[in-house]
């Protein structure tokens, strides 16, 4: 495969193309284009049959193959809806909340109403079509219709121009971009398998310890002997740290909630200008700091504050719980608390209206949790620390071929940079 740079272009609606490039409307190369419909929900007899149902979220999670989805319908559920089947190796397309998203789907599916079945005449297009709508997401808003939510129309989408080079070059340029996306899926496969690891890791040493053969239960749970169970905030334990007033400092690091982590372990933090903080929660370094507001605190936001924060202190939101750990190992509370067997605990006690429900500061303080001897809570915390940094290498090298793949979208999808065939 040869590549070169294009020098002769032309100007059109949606960008700069080689001139010798056709720019087309999505309906011309296409036999169909439309969206969904979903059978009344109040007819069971039109649910929980054999046809497949896509809605958003199976898009979401499908990414550019969608083989399976959560919900079905009935063939009596098809015939009464503006339902329809969609043949396999067609594009669905999201005109509401995920604009833009696409995917291939590979068995014949129905879709809902937010969803468009886009069928090309030319089979083979479907590669090419997904990769040109993937690169084209972000500037679907502009084209969508100013509602509450912005959202597409099927006929918006009919009209969209797309750039079309020779049947050839589209399965090379498909074909470039594939090859990257099946590194990432490989990528993506590692990341989830060492999560799965993870997982079970994290059932097995907070709950049994490493080599241990006596057990007792307690009130929560079976657990080693030699343990104890301990309320997070005893004397000698762990505190939620006070605030504390700062003064003789211009610029301070302060942590938003979005420099929170919800999968690795120590939060970032940004320098900003003390005029600039209104209010905020104190902290120092080797705090723990645990979300308690929705969804932040359910979507597993935590972090220890890094060793090299500037004057050994950081300001923080105030949505969270500063912890203090005394006689309990940091890393090791970390793990406690990312444990959905105690996380959840809190979570139960959150209270608040909806959407802005909080964690109480005593459902942290008096959450009752496993104590192992030290030597033992840091040899935990380093077996579980040693799975999130090689989850950290993975998620950054699939990033990495992210930011590749999305630069060489811009080069072949625009034809700047050409396959010769």
């Amino acid at each position: 495969m040869i590549f070169y740079k294009e020098t002769k272009f032309q100007e059109t609606s949606i960008g700069r193309f080689p001139k010798e490039w056709n720019v087309v409307i999505l309906e011309d190369i296409c036999e169909k284009v439309r969206a969904g419909g979903t059978p009344l929900t109040s007819k069971k007899e039109y649910w929980n049959g054999d046809l497949p149902f896509v809605k958003i979220e199976d898009i979401t999670l499908a990414g550019k193959y969608l083989t399976a989805t959560k919900s079905f319908i009935s063939k009596e559920g098809l015939s009464n809806s503006n339902a329809w089947l969609v043949p396999e190796n067609s594009l669905l397309f999201a005109m509401y909340g995920s604009m833009g998203e696409v995917s291939i789907n590979k068995i014949p599916v129905t879709t809902n109403q937010a969803i468009l079945g886009i069928i090309p005449k030319d089979k083979d297009d479907a590669e090419f079509l997904y990769y040109w709508f993937s690169f084209f997401k972000p500037r679907w808003r502009k084209y969508a219709k100013p509602t509450t939510q912005a959202n597409l129309t099927a006929e918006i989408v009919r009209n969209s121009m797309i750039p079309l080079p020779s049947k050839r070059e589209r399965q090379e340029i498909a074909k470039v971009l594939g090859v990257v996306d099946s590194v990432i899926a490989k990528t993506g496969e590692v990341i989830a398998k060492t999560e799965r690891l993870k997982k079970g890791l994290m059932q097995t040493l907070l709950t049994r310890g490493i080599g241990h053969k006596e057990f007792k239960d307690t009130e929560i749970g079976r657990i080693p002997k030699e343990w104890k169970v301990v309320g997070l905030g005893d004397e000698n334990v762990a505190e939620i740290r006070s605030n504390k007033r700062i003064s003789g400092f211009k610029r301070v690091a302060f942590i938003p909630m979005e420099l929170i982590p919800e999968s690795s372990i120590f939060t970032k933090y940004e320098i900003r200008s003390i005029e600039e903080v209104k209010s905020f929660t104190y902290c120092e370094k080797g705090d723990l700091l645990l979300a308690k507001i929705t969804p932040c605190l359910e979507n597993g936001k935590q972090g220890l504050v890094p060793d090299d924060v500037p004057n050994s202190f950081a300001l923080a939101t105030t949505e969270v719980f500063p912890i203090l750990c005394k006689g309990i190992d940091k890393l090791f509370l970390f793990y406690i608390l990312k444990f959905s067997k105690f996380r959840n605990k809190i979570i139960a006690s959150m209270t608040g209206t909806t959407g802005r429900q909080r964690a109480p500061k005593e459902s942290v303080e008096k959450l009752q949790v496993p104590l192992p001897p030290l030597p033992e809570q840091r040899q935990i915390a380093e077996i579980l620390s040693t799975m999130d940094k090689k989850l950290e290498l993975e998620r950054n090298e699939r990033a990495r071929l992210e930011r590749i793949k999305r630069g060489l979208m811009d080069l072949l999808l625009t034809g700047k940079v050409r396959v010769r065939v």
